[in-house]
């Protein structure tokens, strides 16, 4: 599926190659270590799984987003009332309101990047946590250059 939207900050395929393999640290909660397809980054992520099982070996699509929502950044300039038009725009769990990039996906986390490393000249780390769930994404700093610190953050996947 082609990315329409300027709110994706990073997407890619992941094989999982190992979960838990340091041992099983929380109830509910697993990390999987996996390798990307296109851009040859290596992913770790603390995932709930019995929301989202996987298995080793298996491959699911990754998206960071800067916003759930599908039009780009929202502009300034607001039409009508600015209260309706701020509810219209947020995710709800009920069902109300405007559904956006979610839709596209199975599992879907909120936080925010709170760390980068630079192992070398070419390859950095991205670190975010969502809610304690914790992600590191190693590569070419060129394929993160629209990820930012202390920005937040959505992180959504599907298989």
């Amino acid at each position: 599926m082609a990315n329409t939207s300027s709110n994706i900050v990073f997407d890619d395929i992941f094989t999982i190659n190992a979960i838990d393999k340091e041992g099983k640290k929380f109830d509910r909660v697993s990390r999987l270590y996996g390798h990307s397809k296109n851009y040859d980054m290596d992913l770790t992520l603390d995932y709930n799984f019995e929301l989202f099982p996987l298995r080793n070996g298996e491959s699911f699509a990754l998206a960071l987003a800067s916003s759930l929502d599908r039009e780009g950044a929202p502009s300034a300039a607001t039409d009508g009332d600015e209260e309706t038009d701020k509810d219209h725009h947020k995710w709800r769990p009920d069902g109300k309101g405007k559904h956006g990039l979610e839709e596209d996906y199975e599992y879907v986390m909120y936080g925010k990047v709170y760390k980068f490393d630079s192992g070398t000249a070419e390859i950095v780390t991205a670190y975010a946590s969502f809610g304690g769930l914790l992600m590191s994404l190693t590569g070419s700093f060129r394929h993160m250059t629209s990820i930012v610190l202390g920005d937040p953050i959505y992180l959504l996947v599907r298989k």
